[in-house]
């Protein structure tokens, strides 16, 4: 006979909550300056919200820029009301510095950052962090220049918004899309090497702390959000604008110079260079499309170089020793814009094995050039237009020759 499992008098229902994972796991700090009208409601309405949605651990901190007004008193009364909040005091202004300060010393697993106005939708909150929780990503950004994004923002702002990110693309070569929404996290394993690197105190940290990612070889996550501006919002567009322009030149010569130890940290980080996989077209490697364009463009800068410069020297050296000197000058100044541009390889490390390298290919070329020299003097040829023509093709042969090996011996490994 059958027999029912019979349930006790008190059902999972009746049965108290599951306690809270005693592990952090979100901490959403908070940046404020004189913000006492607009405090109290932003951290009621997010705390609110984390607890009826978030499925796991978090923490609001509320990172007073040095507030002048009665913010450390409203700050200090919401800590008082809710257990999750707390508060940290810094005594000088800036968001990067209150970021920078109070990310370094959290516990939690995933740490976010959001404008005290909540001008973003907070429902996009849990699909920003849930990759980063997950393992899967490594930062996070909101970003309002997505087509499924929906911006209620004046004009003077957008404008200004998109160009700073123009600006971004064209001279840092960056691939996130939006990089002043107020809207990002990061997972703290990764924060804490990221942290030390980043210098700017202010308005630039975001940008800055996003370029370092990138360049680690970190996958960046992106969230469509729905965004509203704030009106009252006191953020001085220009002063911001010119301090983020000189953040740019700055981080463009860290990064031109090698004195970023990148390599170091996709080391550290783990985020080395995939292996190639299949390409549309058989045989041929992915991006060696665009390998050969900007290795093309160099070489025909090149190739015009070696003809005005052998052109020149021609008449007082004699065609071997104007060859020679001419395709050396070209050869090193060769070997560093296509570790640069074409193969895209930023850190100093490496760069004079790779020049010596480099000059085993340039012996190869010379070995071609000279070669055809030679047998123009051995077939009686004395037309100068002939001698330039066979001198060219040879600096053709010797251009296709230079790809290969650059790319199969010289820079094989060490692109990105």
């Amino acid at each position: 006979m059958d027999t029912a499992l019979e349930l006790p008098a008190t059902s999972l229902r009746d049965a108290p909550p599951a306690p809270r994972q005693s592990l952090l796991v979100l901490d959403v700090v908070i940046p404020v300056f004189d913000e006492e009208r607009d405090l109290g409601p932003c951290i009621e309405r997010l705390h609110a919200y984390l607890r009826a949605e978030l499925p796991f651990s978090f923490r609001i901190t509320v990172a007073d820029n040095a507030s002048t007004d009665g913010t450390p008193l409203v700050a200090a009364a919401l800590a008082a009301a809710y257990p999750e909040v707390r508060v940290q005091r810094l005594e000088e202004k800036g968001r990067g510095r209150a970021l920078k300060a109070v990310w370094s010393e959290s516990e939690a697993q995933v740490l976010a950052y959001m404008d005290v106005d909540l001008s973003t939708d907070l429902r996009a909150l849990l699909p920003l962090v849930a990759p980063l929780v997950s393992g899967h990503s490594d930062v996070a950004i909101g970003t309002r220049l997505s087509r499924s994004s929906r911006v209620v923002r004046g004009a003077k702002r957008e404008v200004v918004s998109r160009c700073y990110n123009t600006i971004l693309r064209r001279t840092l070569a960056v691939r996130f899309s939006d990089a002043q929404c107020g809207f990002k996290a990061v997972r703290r394993d990764v924060a804490q090497r990221l942290l030390p690197l980043v210098e700017d105190p202010g308005w630039f940290f975001d940008t800055e702390l996003l370029v370092l990612a990138q360049r680690a070889g970190l996958r960046i996550h992106e969230v469509p959000v729905d965004w509203v501006d704030d009106p009252d919002s006191r953020v001085d567009i220009v002063a911001t604008a010119v301090a983020d322009l000189k953040g740019v030149a700055r981080l463009s010569r860290a990064l031109a110079t090698g004195s970023l130890p990148l390599a170091r940290l996709r080391s550290e980080l783990g985020r080395g260079p995939l292996d190639a996989g299949p390409s549309s077209v058989p045989g041929v490697p992915r991006g060696m499309a665009a390998q050969l364009i900007r290795f093309g463009g160099i070489g025909v800068l090149s190739t015009l170089a070696y003809v005005l410069l052998y052109a020149g020297l021609r008449g007082r050296l004699g065609a071997q020793a104007a060859n020679l000197l001419a395709l050396l000058v070209t050869a090193v100044a060769n070997t560093a814009a296509n570790r640069r541009l074409t193969f895209g390889v930023v850190s100093s490390e490496g760069a004079l094995r790779q020049q010596a390298q480099g000059l085993v290919v340039f012996a190869l070329g010379l070995a071609l050039t000279s070669g055809s020299l030679a047998a123009l003097a051995a077939a009686g040829t004395t037309s100068r237009g002939v001698e330039v023509a066979v001198l060219v093709l040879a600096n053709l042969a010797a251009t296709v020759l230079r790809f290969v090996l650059l790319r199969v011996w010289v820079f094989r490994g060490r692109r990105g």
